[in-house]
């Protein structure tokens, strides 16, 4: 797969650059398929838009507008994707009486393709999350869990391919150490397998076996930490390669746009997290040409 920069436009719907700052659109005959991806992450049980009266996000969220504001984008390209990197449940009472069947069947409504586990995704127990997977209609992913002889093995994939437009779009997920965070009798015989190892297997997988033009991991690892010891988005896209996108969470780290890093074989990574509670929706939108190179049009942090 030929691969181009990404190089940043100011505003959604600019021209992308390939290498030399020459739009792809000049220096090249082929036509441009553009693939929009739209995201979450610690949305934690927020149904509803907050108060007039919150400190920090007055009159902001809630799934109806949320909903909305999708529906409005897939409009405008239908060959979009809508992910989320984890932390769906938790927060609100919506979720200490239904358990997350609200938060599923409302993501279900929006037309959610994937999602990845965060932490507080195990809160009520293995045996909780099986109860609502029925509910999802969307699909988990998580490659570094290791559900084997637990309620959940055969429940979780660790990736999935989707097609929109011709483009083969490789998504795997990757989740945080479970220990430390919650409770042992809560993930059970859960196995927590290194997500750097396991990225770089997959994202191989992906690109060489699976024949993929775009590559997103769902991250809950964190965006960075002090310790560089402790595994984040940014040490991830530093260790690894074949990634183009990194969708992260659990750090409620609100990002403008997406953070370019370079890889460990020195191409361009996107690393994006638009904060918390669904008070942001995420877009990054990528055109690809027929033979797989790579453009950027922009990527943002929507207000909700």
């Amino acid at each position: 797969m030929k691969r181009r920069k990404f190089i940043k436009t100011g505003a959604l719907g600019g021209t992308a650059l390939g290498l030399g700052g020459l739009a792809l659109q000049s220096c090249s005959p082929e036509p441009l398929r553009r693939i929009t991806i739209l995201h979450t992450n610690d949305v934690h049980s927020h149904i509803d838009p907050f108060p007039p009266s919150h400190p920090t996000f007055a009159n902001l969220g809630g799934a109806a507008r949320r909903a909305a504001l999708i529906e409005s984008i897939r409009q405008e390209n239908p060959d979009t994707l809508l992910l989320d990197a984890g932390d769906i449940f938790q927060g609100t009472p919506y979720f200490n009486f239904y358990g997350g069947e609200l938060e599923f069947r409302l993501m279900n409504r929006m037309g959610y393709q994937a999602a990845t586990l965060g932490n507080h995704d195990f809160d009520n127990g293995l045996g909780g999350l099986l109860a609502q997977l029925p509910n999802a209609s969307f699909s988990f992913l998580s490659a570094n869990y290791n559900f084997e002889n637990t309620l959940l093995e055969g429940r979780v994939e660790p990736y999935e391919v989707f097609v929109r437009n011709g483009v083969r779009i490789g998504v795997f997920g990757l989740g945080i150490q479970l220990q430390g965070l919650v409770l042992k009798e809560l993930y059970g015989e859960t196995k927590y397998l290194d997500p750097v190892e396991i990225a770089r297997d997959v994202s191989r997988m992906l690109k060489e076996e699976e024949y993929c033009d775009l590559i997103i991991c769902l991250s809950h690892l964190g965006h960075r930490y002090e310790n560089p010891d402790r595994v984040s988005d940014q040490v991830l896209a530093a260790s690894t390669e074949n990634i183009d996108l990194i969708i992260g969470g659990h750090t409620h780290t609100f990002m403008e746009q997406a953070e370019e890093t370079l890889n460990r074989a020195g191409q361009t990574v996107l690393i994006q997290q638009v904060g918390c509670y669904g008070v942001r929706l995420g877009r990054v939108d990528f055109e690809v040409s027929a033979s797989g190179g790579i453009g950027r049009t922009a990527s943002t942090a929507l207000i909700v």
